[in-house]
């Protein structure tokens, strides 16, 4: 599809030329003589760039201009103004003019301004698209979760989204999704079509974090021989996830807690404050206050940091999420690999709610992959699935209390106890996991245990 341009000059000959010279170019070209005839033709033909001479009778370009970019400030405008007039040209740019050229020019000099400007054009609808894609893929409500701890934490994170300066602190073990909760919070903030820039902090040793976070000048260090942007820098007016912050060292901690209580650094080896406006999410799969206990995480940091705390739940605390979450992931796996697999047989769904998942959400999707690429289409059976899973669901199994219905016909009040016997046997008499798991609060669950003793105690 051709891009629209507008022009607006009230020199009749250069409307002409122009336009005969861009149709040939194949844009779509529609023209005014005046300010106000130029803006009725704006409001109606919704133009992707607009060619704008500064010098008009009645409002003025620059006029047309502030009114243009009040009305759709993506508007791309290029001025068109004689050389004595340069001052204004630059005080639209000031304005938001895309760019400016000096009369008269070569139909060449116009065409390569515009190329320029509706690459601008086709890159924020990539942008656009790719954040929608984001926004899509990262939204709250696909999260799969029926786990009353994961949801609390979900409607959490929701709010802390809707705030976009709030510094969020997500502590989960490793893989139990806290770099997805972070692109989560960015693509449901006011920040989502802005830089989301993320840094492993376990990853790099501490010269190299410090440099990748704060940039340098040149001659900073020896290698420096060139100024670099920091991420800080570049994750202006967005998102910066610091994945493992508990890694980060005594030195750089300090610079970092100045930046979240001022909003400025400096780049390494430089001289100039420079300020930013970046939200910050930090994660950790450590007990940072342990680590403030012990001395090897600021106090200071640690309080500026968990403003909004989020604790995720590991995978074996969220047994009723693991079939649901494997069945979203056989979905994903089948269009990525191909295949048409159609779920698991209850045997397989067993094993995969049995088994201790110490790697969480990651190695389920691991596993479900590697099963995936090894076994036949249809329903994954328990054989399909590793050993080790299969041998340590079995010994659990072996291990866990069963409840079996009476033979002979007893009350509705004597089923129930007898079946909360079995989930606090099963929890070893965990009572705030075998609530969760009944679905009731624990004051419900000791006023049964008032009336039915061995509940709680042995007979």
């Amino acid at each position: 599809m051709p891009y629209s341009i507008l022009i607006i000059d009230d020199e009749e000959l250069t409307l002409r030329t122009i336009s005969r010279g861009l149709r040939q170019e194949g844009y779509e070209v529609c023209t005014a003589g005046t300010g106000e005839e130029g803006l009725a033709l704006f409001e109606r033909e919704k133009p992707d760039v607009i060619l704008l001479d500064i010098v008009l009778p009645g409002i003025d370009g620059v006029e047309v201009l502030r009114r243009v970019k009040q009305a759709s400030p993506a508007t791309l405008v290029v001025m068109m103004s004689a050389y004595h007039l340069v001052d204004r040209a630059v005080e639209a740019m000031k304005l938001g003019a895309y760019d400016y050229l000096i009369k008269p020019f070569h139909l060449a000099d116009l065409v390569t301004t515009l190329q320029r400007a509706t690459e601008m054009l086709a890159l924020r609808v990539r942008v656009r698209d790719t954040v929608e894609t984001a926004k899509g893929r990262y939204d709250f409500g696909r999260v799969v979760t029926g786990n009353p701890a994961g949801i609390r934490m979900l409607e959490m994170a929701r709010k802390a989204a809707e705030s976009d300066h709030t510094t969020i602190l997500i502590q989960g073990e490793s893989g139990t999704g806290k770099g997805v909760l972070a692109k989560s919070i960015h693509y449901g903030s006011p920040r989502a079509a802005m830089p989301l820039l993320e840094l492993n902090c376990a990853a790099l040793p501490d010269t190299l974090l410090e440099s990748e976070l704060f940039g340098y000048e040149p001659g900073a260090f020896t290698d420096a021989r060139r100024r670099k942007e920091g991420l800080l820098e570049r994750a202006d007016k967005g998102t910066l996830f610091l994945d493992e912050i508990g890694n980060m060292s005594a030195s750089v901690q300090a610079k970092l807690l100045r930046v979240l209580e001022e909003g400025t650094f400096m780049r390494l080896g430089g001289t100039r404050l420079i300020k930013i406006n970046v939200r910050l999410i930090a994660a950790t799969n450590t007990n940072l206050k342990q680590a403030v206990a012990e001395g090897s995480f600021r106090e200071d940091l640690y309080y500026r940091l968990n403003v909004v705390p989020l604790c995720i739940p590991t995978l074996r605390e969220r047994r009723e999420d693991i079939v649901p979450l494997a069945l979203e992931m056989l979905q994903h796996f089948n269009r990525e690999l191909s295949k048409k697999f159609t779920g698991f047989t209850p045997a397989a769904a067993a094993v995969l709610q049995q088994y201790a998942w110490p790697g969480n959400i990651r190695e389920l999707k691991n596993v479900l992959e590697r099963t995936m690429i090894l076994s036949p289409e249809g329903d994954i059976d328990a054989a399909h699935l590793p050993e080790e899973m299969r041998a340590g669901s079995s010994s659990k199994e072996a291990g866990t209390p069963k409840f079996a219905m009476p033979e002979t016909l007893v009350s509705l009040r004597e089923l129930e106890d007898r079946y909360i016997d079995c989930v606090l046997a099963a929890t070893g008499n965990n009572k705030t996991k075998a609530c969760r798991i009944l679905g009731i609060h624990t004051t419900s669950l000791m006023r049964r245990g008032k009336k039915s003793r061995s509940m709680f105690e042995p007979a």
